[in-house]
């Protein structure tokens, strides 16, 4: 990912016309209680706010001029000599302090030659101005040293916003990298876990069916339905796949996002849920293992619980995202280790204890014949 030059001195050429502009209005509003014609700085003032205000809309609709420094200083010049012309005063020292502000965010600090120029005019006019009013000279004669230091300071900003600016694309970049890695290792090992699982034994099944036709028919046909019912199963996980990965919305709420999934789920098959949910915002690999996790125990309470209700707890805990299913079905008895479900085709619980822990976190269930099914997943939030 490529960073624009342009963006950081765009920026802050709007912010140095910006706050010459309201420099002169605040110098304008003193000088006017100071001068016995305030003509000529008012009409010094008009002019250069109205040379700031130009240049503000030119950066907004094209940034890119400043790619053009010559044209654009040049005309930054002209402005401050017109401001001079009009009144060689207090206007005219914020009109150069910010002419050479802007060439500092434009060309850096070759802008010193031209803040010097602006610095030595200044002086000249700093003379005329003591030669009418001795009074106040230290701060008349530090006006034009203003200058050099506005240019020296624009251009050390600007190096360090645009620094920054590369600095905060890069750090973005990685972590799209990273999330992109992420999903990619997440996808396969979903396909791998699922879809990849049922095609193989498809496969098997296919290559044995031709030689199986010629010498027992009946073992072909069972082959035959093997293949038809592997078939159907890959479908349906793709399917599942493609619903778990549809499921999620990380612009809402995640209590939102599972309020919604139940009230699906209980639409579709007529159990009642009871939803108890804490606000939540975990990172996207968590949301998304959660909602596997939801949708697997919720499938199955549906396919083997008998349950009538089913309660949907969302807490924080420790520093951990707790979801917990809890139905009033059959309940069966659990195993001391989840392993030993393998035994009895349980492998829906395997799959969310497998998720559970390569989040980080721990998969609990606690049943019993005649009581239930609780179902916990704590994720490190």
């Amino acid at each position: 990912m490529t960073v624009d030059r342009a963006v950081a001195p765009a920026a802050l050429g709007r912010a140095v016309l910006l706050g010459r502009g309201a420099a002169t209005l605040t110098a304008a509003g003193t000088g006017l209680r100071l001068v016995p014609d305030p003509r000529p700085l008012l009409l010094a003032a008009a002019v250069l706010l109205l040379g700031s205000v130009a240049g503000l809309v030119v950066l907004a609709r094209n940034p890119y001029v400043v790619r053009h420094p010559v044209p654009l200083l040049a005309a930054d010049t002209l402005l401050t000599l017109a401001v001079l012309a009009a009144d060689p005063g207090i206007a005219y020292f914020c009109a150069a302090a910010g002419a050479s502000a802007l060439a500092g965010v434009v060309v850096g600090m070759r802008a010193l030659w031209l803040a010097a120029a602006h610095a030595a005019l200044g002086y000249a006019v700093a003379a005329h101005v003591l030669a009418g009013s001795p009074a106040h000279a230290e701060f008349v004669l530090a006006y034009p040293i203003a200058c050099v230091l506005a240019a020296t300071g624009a251009a050390v900003a600007t190096t360090a916003l645009r620094r920054h600016v590369e600095l905060s694309v890069r750090v973005v970049a990685s972590a799209q990298r990273a999330a992109a890695a992420d999903e990619r290792a997440r996808l396969a090992r979903e396909l791998h876990d699922s879809v990849a699982k049922t095609l193989r034994g498809v496969s098997f099944a296919a290559l044995a069916l031709p030689q199986s036709l010629r010498r027992h028919p009946d073992l072909a046909e069972r082959l035959a339905g093997t293949v038809s019912e592997g078939a159907a199963a890959a479908a349906r996980e793709a399917r599942d796949l493609l619903d778990g990965l549809r499921s999620d919305e990380p612009t809402r709420d995640f209590a939102a996002v599972v309020t919604d999934r139940c009230a699906g789920w209980q639409r579709s098959t007529g159990i009642a849920v009871r939803l108890d949910l804490a606000a939540a915002d975990p990172p996207l690999p968590v949301r998304y293992e959660l909602l596997r996790i939801l949708q697997e125990a919720l499938r199955n309470t549906a396919a083997h619980a008998a349950a009538t209700a089913v309660t949907v707890r969302l807490a924080p805990l420790e520093g951990r995202l707790v979801l917990t299913v809890t139905d009033n079905g059959r309940g069966f008895p659990v195993p001391p280790s989840l392993a030993e479900l393998r035994t009895g085709n349980r492998y829906g619980i395997l799959g969310m204890s497998e998720r559970a822990r390569l989040s980080g976190g721990a998969l609990r269930v606690r049943s019993s014949p005649g009581s239930g099914t609780c179902v916990e997943a704590a994720i490190p939030a």
